[in-house]
């Protein structure tokens, strides 16, 4: 049930990626070995005048994106670290971009503290 947010930043108002998101979906999914429909991708565009960094102009080549997974039970350790390597990769990839503008973030554990359809899993 990974749920993954993914934040860009971008110049463009008219952020349209292709290969469509479904794309990414599938290629995250494969990152989590999860089943069919089990990988859950949502989109935010953050226009990149609503973005800034400290004491540093940022260019339009240089514009980072934000992921956040979302997992029951998040790996750990060198388990951890793989999985990262392979999100950002996809994340990359799938934009077109350097995987150095690529920042994950893992959210806590979501079991027993989310809930499907009213259901706490």
């Amino acid at each position: 049930m990974p749920i993954v947010d993914v934040e860009v930043v971008s110049a463009s108002t008219e952020f349209n990626p292709q290969p469509s998101l479904a794309a990414l979906a599938s290629a995250l999914g494969r990152v989590f070995s999860s089943a069919p429909g089990r990988t859950w991708v949502r989109l935010r565009v953050l226009p990149d005048g609503c973005y800034a960094e400290n004491d540093a102009p940022v260019s339009a080549e240089t514009l980072p994106v934000f992921v956040t997974v979302l997992q029951a039970s998040p790996p750990q350790g060198v388990a951890l670290q793989t999985q990262v390597e392979a999100v950002t990769q996809s994340v990359a990839a799938w934009l077109a971009r350097s995987p150095e503008q690529v920042h994950v973030a893992y959210a806590p554990a979501a079991s027993g503290r989310q809930a499907f359809g009213g259901k706490l899993v």
